[in-house]
Order: structure tokens, then sequence, then C-alpha cells
């Protein structure tokens, strides 16, 4: 009996243990003639109803009805409403009556969380002879005990009691609170009173209610434990920038993507924008291994020939995210893709615009926060190339094939044994990241503040690379009555060690094993230092020595910025805002580069000692003013903005040279002023412009069905002429809630949008400089005439003028399904984008005798299409011990050039290298000389003629590459046979991350993918040339014997017209699929336990474990096929690309 008493204790005081009845499923099964006076009345209204033919839907379609109505949100657990259905008429009804008519009748009842948040729960049961169990007290067991299972032992527990409350105190009834780790629960009652026996080892609670933040609670030795919820903002209206204004996330008529910096922080990052890759679909990122160097993003495809950057806005100010912005200090990320997103920022908008929100102090005491992170990083790949003895033999046999006779120490293998460079170990090292940040934040009702500090460094995985960077940021903000005000600070100084010459991943693959980091017996008045640069005829080498080049020169250098802004809010009316937000960006920039006395490459001539500086400052002023505007009558909703924007920019550059510096005691004195040598030279460069802009925005909802969103800027800039220096970029985009109509009825639906946007942006090119529209007059020349052949003061025009140049423009149209399903649970969105640039700029060419002696004039020439599809779509599992979400995004991307102008007589084409940009084909597509193997016998190469029957390949041999002839004349020119092959753009390219918790312990993978495109591996081809570098260790000639393979015969260039064909730079041999798939970041967290955190004063600690571009699964034989290339138009070519690094680290987040 005692037993017994014991479990039904348990059982009534609310414990449950999954997959076992719930009390009231135990109750109803004891009662089973019981019915509430809400179920009869239920029953009785819906026959009453049914006999007046009433509208019939389900409850949750209902609840839709009174979302959209009233302007509000409910929470509740999806399988409460699920199959419930209902006819009552709500039309005329107050909120009040309406939920009272809806929700009480179905049994059910419904909580205020706030103004626009109500939480729908099971309504309590009626008593039926139960007594809510109290301290010394024993339940009524009369009604239900012959309901209970005969259990004769039960298990030693702890009892714990108390009561959960909302934020005004208010008992919260439905909680469940739950013994961590376990499925062991309870339920609170109407009150929020609850009992729970838990197990002698529980430590943890986890309490959560619809609608509120579920809060785990420490137990320690307490029997009474009191919890207070607050409301859970993920249900909430949740709110986007979008230029000016936040506005609701639903109502958004644009494409824009939100990127949380938890998202963004799970790697290790020197810039933003790496950070962000394969986070947001549509935003292409390639990064580069080099230190503090900015990774190359592009928003939708390729709008320009000259600048594809995106717009940066950091706190209301216009400025540059380059690397000195701390990664820490982001609260949340924007990207605005699409016109009616990016209008309101008009001429600088075509490329995207990317708003970067900082973290801001909260209400409350202060809060001390710290995060370190410390990892090491290599490269994961290196180039397998052949040793001095492998490199010896492969080259008597190339000297053999030659017919020639090898120099000695070749036909010998006699290099000096003692030799054999691996000068991949030379150049890369284990590199390391370092990262520091400190928080201080707090506030009360009237203002709150944040300080952070931080500290990040990264030490290169190549020699003589580096960079580092501290900063310091103050954000605060302050109430008083109508006023808001605040500001965001942002001071920083960086400093980047740059390798000053040549590149060491392209140089470490080509120098030969047998020549020496260093010997004396290269030491001369040119290399007094003794490096190794590769000697006649037996180790000839062009490649530079990265040794010397580390130790003979240097190139620092260093940023100093501080970069804000200051805003006033005045609440003028309940709907009327105006604000007033100026900015500033100003920055002393400071770069060196020294060289000492010494040689670093073969054959090069002595070049003495310099040292040379560039100093900058460059100064940005923001000033605004805008009304913001928000209404609300009956069905309709109106808000919007309207302001004017200015900018003025300035930057000033000085540069000095000289050479011959002094040296004493091994030290050189490494100042402009104590070089001594009569070479020097000194310059200097402005660069000054303004942009004015007048801008508005009216967003329209009726009903919350139907939304429409106008938006137009003017803008003004002094970089163009007199005649182009105004343009209005306007935009137009409408949406319907397709889900809130009376005749949607799929329950398992959330919420289905449609929506699509029109309008034309704008882009600047930053290289044209301020006055691209005036020409410069050179009055430094001397003309020598007359009878006494004096020399007369003359000018020229040294620079033609275009004051016709203007914006180069994006017309961009966007249409868009977003939905969710099972109340949020699964969210997707689907954009299909078309976007057409005209009046693209490129230069123009014009001969120099025409006054064109400081380069081609730009001019307004040429379109350029994207087209492409973008998915996104989210699975959220937070009901369970296991806590889980993944999500995934891909985009489609194909850009063609529609127009190239005027470039010459049938000439429809750019050419920049081994590419070609060509009206109806892609933007910089690979335009190459075609392989068709290797002739395997002198008969192919006779058999192989053009229609006027001569041999197309008369110098070809046995083992030579044959190259087709495109264009039938019967023979092979660079310039006359290549074709189209291949594209360095993809056709796919995809992210995904999953989110993991149970307990203490979180995990985080995420992966990116890119698909479907080709790059041109230049430093493969220098090493397959088999000239005057080392050579693959995999190589494998053709031969006689040896005729499968794709590797053409060994030999020497010199005399042998086949070995210089096989060598042609221009050919799709060195062109390779580089599709790939890479683990991006891997993260294993644990967060530990509060018991053990309270004695050492710490309210929460996290420490954690992260694995880095742990893998990349690709058929590229290059060290990375995420190549960015030098420009646009050689988007792929791979001429040392440094690679992403794998990082290990490990880290630490604690809050005091």
């Amino acid at each position: 009996m005692k037993n017994q008493y014991i479990l039904l204790s348990m059982l009534l005081g609310g414990v449950y243990t999954m997959p076992q009845p719930s009390v009231a499923q135990v109750l109803t099964r004891a009662q089973p003639a019981y019915e509430s006076t809400a179920s009869r009345q239920q029953s009785s209204a819906n026959a009453l109803d049914g006999q007046r033919n009433r509208r019939s839907r389900s409850l949750k379609k209902a609840l839709s009805e009174l979302e959209r109505r009233f302007n509000i949100n409910f929470a509740y657990d999806e399988q409460l409403v699920t199959g419930r259905q209902t006819d009552a008429e709500l039309d005329g009804l107050s909120l009040e009556q309406a939920l009272n008519q809806l929700i009480e009748s179905q049994g059910l009842r419904y909580r205020k969380v706030n103004d626009k948040l109500f939480a729908i729960q099971s309504a309590p049961a009626k008593k039926v002879g139960l007594a809510f169990p109290t301290e010394g007290t024993a339940p009524a067991l009369a009604t239900v005990s012959n309901a209970l299972p005969d259990l004769t032992e039960a298990p030693q527990v702890k009892r714990i009691t108390g009561q959960v409350t909302d934020e005004t105190n208010q008992g919260l009834p439905g909680a469940n609170i739950i013994e961590k780790g376990t499925t062991t629960g309870a339920t609170t009652d109407a009150n929020g009173n609850f009992v729970l026996n838990v197990s002698d080892a529980a430590t943890t609670l986890t309490v959560s209610s619809v609608g509120y933040a579920s809060q785990d609670v420490t137990i320690g030795n307490n029997s009474v434990v009191n919890v207070k919820l607050v409301p859970d903002d993920r249900t909430l209206n949740e709110v986007v920038v979008i230029g000016y204004q936040t506005v609701r996330k639903r109502d958004v008529t644009g494409a824009n993507d939100v990127i949380s910096s938890t998202q963004a922080n799970k790697v290790t990052a020197n810039s933003l924008a790496e950070s962000i890759q394969g986070l947001s679909p549509g935003v292409t990122v390639r990064n580069t291994g080099v230190p503090g160097q900015q990774a190359s993003i592009q928003i939708r495809g390729v709008a320009s020939f000259l600048n594809t950057d995106p717009l940066y806005i950091i706190d209301g100010m216009i400025a540059d995210a380059n690397p000195t912005i701390n990664n820490d200090d982001i609260e949340s990320i924007q990207v605005l893709k699409d016109a009616s997103a990016a209008a309101i920022y008009g001429s600088r908008a075509a490329n995207g615009v990317v708003i970067i929100t900082t973290k801001q102090g909260k209400e409350g005491p202060i809060r001390v926060s710290f995060s370190g992170k410390y990892g090491i990083q290599q490269v994961y790949k290196r180039w397998d190339v052949m040793d001095a003895t492998n490199f010896a033999a492969t080259q008597r046999t190339q000297y053999q094939n030659a017919g020639q006779t090898p120099p000695s120490s070749v036909a010998t293998g006699t290099f000096n044994p003692n030799i054999n460079t691996n000068w991949q170990d030379q150049v890369l090292q284990t590199g390391n990241l370092q990262d520091y940040n400190l928080t201080l934040s707090g506030g009360t009702k009237t203002g709150t503040y944040l300080i952070s500090g931080s500290y990040f460094s990264n030490k290169g995985y190549v020699i003589g690379s580096g960079f580092d960077r501290a900063s310091l940021r103050i954000n605060t903000k302050s109430q008083l009555g109508r006023f808001t005000f605040g500001e965001n600070a942002l001071l920083t100084n960086s400093n980047i060690q740059n390798f000053p010459a040549g590149n060491p991943i392209y140089d470490m693959a080509g120098m030969l094993p047998v020549i020496p980091v260093q010997d004396p017996s290269y030491i001369d008045a040119g290399n007094p230092g003794g490096y190794g640069i590769g000697r006649n005829p037996d180790a000839v080498t062009y490649a530079f020595n990265p040794v010397a080049v580390r130790n003979l020169a240097s190139n620092k250098s260093n940023f100093a910025k501080l970069v804000g802004n200051a805003y006033l809010d005045v609440k003028l009316t309940d709907w009327l805002t105006y604000r007033a937000n100026a900015g500033l960006e100003v920055s002393f920039d400071y770069t060196q580069n020294l060289r000492r006395i010494g040689t670093y490459q073969y054959s090069a001539s002595p070049v003495a000692s310099s040292v040379g500086e560039d100093r900058s400052r460059y100064l940005s002023m923001l000033f605004e003013h805008t009304l913001n505007f928000n209404k609300a009558f009956g069905l309709h909703s109106i808000n919007g903005v309207v302001g004017i924007s200015q900018q003025t920019t300035r930057r000033d550059i000085t540069s000095g040279s000289r050479t011959n510096l002094g040296f004493a005691g091994g030290q050189y004195f490494n100042t402009i002023n104590a070089a001594t040598g009569i070479s020097n030279s000194a310059g200097g460069t402005p660069d000054d412009y303004r942009i004015l802009g007048y801008i508005g925005r009216v967003n329209y909802t009726y009903n919350d069905k139907y939304l429409l969103t106008l938006t137009g800027r003017v803008d003004q800039d002094s970089r163009f002429g007199a005649n182009y220096r105004t343009g209005f970029f306007p935009s137009i985009a409408g949406a319907w809630r397709i889900s809130q109509e009376k005749f949607f009825h799929v329950d398992w639906i959330s919420d289905l949008k449609l929506n699509a946007s029109y309008g034309k942006l704008g882009i600047v090119v930053p290289t044209l400089g301020s006055f691209p529209y005036t020409a410069f007059i050179n009055n430094n020349p001397r003309a020598i005439f007359g009878i006494d052949q004096t020399a007369n003061v003359g000018a020229y025009q040294a620079q033609l003028a275009n004051p016709d140049l203007r914006w180069e423009e994006r017309i961009q149209q966007n249409y868009g399904v977003s939905a969710s399903f099972l109340r949020n649970r699964i969210t997707t969105e689907i954009n299909v984008y078309n976007s057409l640039s005209n009046d693209a700029i490129l230069n123009l060419a014009v001969p120099g005798y025409l006054g064109n002696l400081r380069g081609n004039p730009y001019v307004n020439t040429a379109s350029i299409r994207n087209r492409g599809v973008e998915f996104s779509a989210t699975y959220r599992n937070n009901e369970h011990a296991v806590k889980w979400d993944v999500s995934g995004n891909f985009t489609t991307i194909k850009n063609r050039v529609e127009n190239v102008g005027n470039q010459g007589q049938n000439i429809n084409y750019i050419q920049s290298g081994n590419t070609r940009s060509q009206v109806g084909q892609a933007v910089g597509q690979w335009y190459v000389l075609k392989t068709a193997g290797l002739f395997q016998n002198q008969e192919e190469i006779n058999n192989y003629k053009g229609t006027n029957g001569n041999l197309i390949q008369p110098n070809a041999k046995p083992g030579d590459i044959k190259y087709v002839d495109t264009n039938g004349d019967g023979q092979i020119t660079q310039n006359d046979d290549r074709q189209f092959v291949g594209s360095p753009w993809p056709k796919l390219q995809a992210g995904a991350q999953a989110n993991a918790s149970y307990g203490q312990f979180s995990l985080n993978v995420q992966l990116t993918g890119v698909f479907g495109y080709t790059v041109y591996n230049d430093v493969r081809r220098g090493l397959d040339s088999y000239q005057l570098t080392n050579f693959r260790n995999d190589i494998s000639p053709w031969t006689t014997t040896n005729t499968n393979t794709s590797d053409p015969r060994l030999g020497l260039e010199a005399g042998d017209q086949g070995i210089i064909s096989n060598n042609f730079a221009y050919t799709d041999r060195w062109l390779e699929n580089a599709s790939y798939v890479r683990v991006r970041n891997v993260e294993i967290g644990y967060t530990l336990p509060k018991t053990l955190l309270s004695t050492l004063k710490i309210r929460n600690a996290r420490v954690y474990v992260s694995g880095q571009n742990l893998f990349t699964i690709t058929q590229y034989t290059g060290l990375d096929p995420d190549v960015t290339g030098a420009n646009i138009q050689e988007r792929g070519v791979d001429n040392g690309h440094w690679p992403s690094p794998r990082v290990v680290s490990v880290g630490v987040n604690c809050d005091f």
C-alpha cells in the first residue's frame, strides 16, 4: 500500500516518462462517462450550427484570420489544433469576444503574452475528486485508483515544488518542467504551480511554455524552485533592416537574406566576406589565404567589367568593410539583392548591398563577456614534385631525347650531393590565428552601452606574411522622452606584412631541388648573400628564390581607422519619427617598401638598395535627414521613409622613394632621408568627390494580404560631367500572401507569399577617379626651336576626357515564393532573377598620338545579362531533448555578354589573355586551342592535312600534342584556331549547415559546394612545360613503349618546334574540372555546468574545438579549386592562388 501511495503521489504530482500516458489521459480513461461542460456546449453548438449550415473551416485557419485582422500572432503546439474544426462567426466581434467564442468553445484557453502575442493552451481539467498535492499532504485517490497500474517498487526520488511565472509575475498554466537529460517532467496548474519528483542525481530543470523562451534552472540543494519566463522573441514579428527602415520580415517584398553573427562567427576569418561563404544563396565568395586580404564577393553574378564589389553599410554609415572590422562586434548581416531591396541606395547598389548591424547593450546590470580562440593553420595539400635525384635523371632523358649532349653535371648526376632543397618546406610554415574579445555592456530603461576591445592576429602559413588588428568599439543609446540618441564608433589599428616580390606559391613549385637556399659559391657583388638563384647551363630557372625575397625585401602597411555614426531620433507623433544621422570614416594609411642589396632571381641585374613610402589620408563624411512614418487605419497600413543624404569623400596620397640606403654595422637605415642615391621620386594623387541623394520609399499593405512597395532615389555625383551628374533609380514591388485568403484551406502551410519586383540600380567604378570627364594638360615639356635654339615651355593633353561618362545601370527583375510549413518549423524561399547591365564601362583603345599618353579613356559601351535561381530551406526541431536544425541553399548563375560597343571593325569581343568576353558568351570565357590527344606515329602526322593538302602540323613528332584546326586553313595559329572551351563560372553553387545540441553539448557542421566550372591551372602549365622548371613526380612522358598517356614526349625547346608547340600557353591542356565539395567547418562545444561556474562567479561558459576546411573532394590537381583570378575577365586563372588553409582551433566563451 505504501508503494502504491508513492506511485500515486508521483503521478498526480505531474511525473511522466514518455511514452507513458499523461495524467489527463489516465483521467480520461478512468472516467469514460466524464464530459466537461465546455465539451457538452461544443457538441450542442455543433449540432445547431450544422442545422444553420454555417461556414466550417479548420481552427488553424480561423486563427490565421484573427492574426491578419488584428495584426497579432498566436503561439501554440501544432498538435493542439490539428484536426479541430470550427464554424464560429467572428465578423463584427472585438478581439476579446472573438477569442472567447473561438478558443474557449474548443475546450482550450488563451493567455495574453503581450500586445502582439497570445499563447493557446489546453484548458485545465475539471476537478474530479483530485486535490493538487501540497507539502505534507496526500492527493485524493478515490476516483482514479482503479486506473493506475499495480507496481511494487518505486525509485528513490527528490521532490521539487515551485511556481512558473511570466515577466509580470503572473502564474503560467501549462508550462512544462523537465529534468534535463531525461523525459521525466511535469506541467503547471492554473496558477503556475508544479510538483516534480526527480532522481537524486538531477542538477538541472528545463522550463518551457508556448510563446516563451526556454530556460535551464539549476536545482542545487533546493526543494523549492521558482522560475520566471520571458517572451520568446522568435515568435514575435521578426524585423529586418532594409535601408533607413526596419520592417516585419514577413512584409518584405524584395529579395534579402539575414545572416546571424552566430552563423558567421563559426569560422575564423580575416574578413567579413570570408565568414559568410555558403550561408546565402546568390552570394559568391572566393577566399584567399593571404593574411589581411579581403575575400572576393559577388552578389547575383557579374554586372560590370570593372567593379563587382557590393556596397557596405555599417550601422547606417556607408563605409568599407575590409578586414579592419571585428567580426565579433557584428550582430547581424543583411544582404539586399534585388532592385526593391536595394533601390534606396540608388547609384551604388547594383552589385548588391550588405548591411552590417553591430551589437548593442541591453537593459540590466553590467555584463562582462570574454571570448578567446587560438588555432593553427597549414596548407593541407602540396605539389608532388621531384627531388634532386629524380630531377637529374629526368633532365638527362630530356637531353638524350633532344639528341644533345647534357652538361657533365647532368650527364653524371653529380650535382652537389649535399643539396636536395625542398622549396615547399622553405616557403610553407605552420601559421596560427588568435582572436580575443572582451565586452562590457549593460544599461537602464533610459540608456544602454556596449564597450568592446579585441585583438586578432594571423601569422601566415607563408614565410614573411602576417596580419594583426586591435580594435575598440563604443556603442551607446539613450532615451529622453520623445528623444532617442546614440552613437556607434569603431577605432582600429591594423598591420599587414605582405610578401614583397614574386609569388611564393608559384615559385616554390618551379624552383629546382638542385639549387641551394644559400651557398658561398653564389656570392658576388650583386649577390652578397650568396642566395641560390640557378646557374647556367645545368640549373637554369627564372623562378624567384622565396627565401631571398623574404630576406632582401619587405612590404609593410599600417592602417589606423575610425568609423562610426551618431544619430538623433525625435518621435514627432505616434506614427512619425525624424532622424538625423551623421557618419564619419577617417583613416591614415602608411606603406613602406624596403629593398636591400642582393639578387633573388637568375640573370636579374643587380639592384641597388632603396626605400619607398606611401602615406594617405582618407576622410568621408555622411549627413542624412529622414522622416519615417508608420500608420494603420482599418485594414490598411502604410509606412515608409523620405529624406536626403549627402556624402563627401577625399583621399590624399603622397609617395616618395630613394636609392642607396645608409648602412652601418649590418643595419639598414630605412628612411628616405638616410638614402644617398640620386635616383629619387615623389608624387601625389588627390581623390575628391561628393554624392547628394534624395530618397523615398512607401510600403502599403491591405488586410495583411496585398503588399506594394515603391522606392526611388535621385543621386547627383560630382565624378561625372555636368550633363550626366543626376540619375533616377526607381523600383516597384508587390506581394500577395495567398495563405491569408479565405479560399486557402491547407492547414500544414503556415504562410505562403508570392512577390515580384522591377527596378533600376547604378554602379560607380572607383578606378575612374574623381575627374574622368576632365582632360589633363601636361605643362612640363620643353620645345627647342628658333634661331637661338632656346627651350620654350610647352604643353600637351596627356589624357583624353569623356564628358559624356555616366553611371553603369542595372535593370533587375525578381520573382519569388516564400513559404513556411508546420507552424514555421520548415521555411523555404525561391527567387528567380533576370538582370541586364547597360552602359557598362570599358577602356576604348585610342592611339597615343591623339593625346592618349595616360591610358585609354573610359566609355559607357557594354551590356551584361545575368540570370539565375536561388533556393533556401530550413528545418527546425527544438521540441525534444535533442534540439537540431538543418538548412541548405543553392544558386544557379549564368551571365552573358550582350554588347561590347565599338571595338573595331567586325570585333564583338574583348580579349584578355586566354579568355574572351564575346557577345553571346559568358564574361571571360575560356578561349583556347583545343587538343585532340597525342600523335602516336608518323603516319598520323602525315595524314593530318588541311583542305589544301598541306600538313597541318609539319614539325610534329610522335608524342607531340595534336591541335584542332578550327578555321580549316591547314595550319595551327594561336590567334586564329582558338575556340570557346569550358567556363570559369559555376553552373551551381551550394551551402549547407546543421546544428544539434543535447544537454551541455553542441555540434555545428558547415558544407560548401561549387559545381560545373573549370580552372586554368597555370602552375601545372609551368611544371609540365619541361623547361626551366622542376617536374611533377607522377609525369608519364610519351615514349614508343608508353603510348597510353596524356603527357607529351620529353625534349628541349631549342631547335624543336614540336616541343615549342606542346607548350603553347593558350590551350585546353591546362583547363581542369574544379568542382568541389568542402567541409567548411565542424565545431563541437560543451557548456560547463552552472553548479561548477557559480563558485567561480561565472554566469555561463562554453568551450569548443573546431576544424575549418578539414577536407575537400575535387578532381582539381592544384592546391585549391576555390580560385580568384587577377580580374573579372581572368576569374579562374590559378597562377599561384594562395589556398585556403586547414585550421584547427580551440576556444572559450564566458559571461560574468
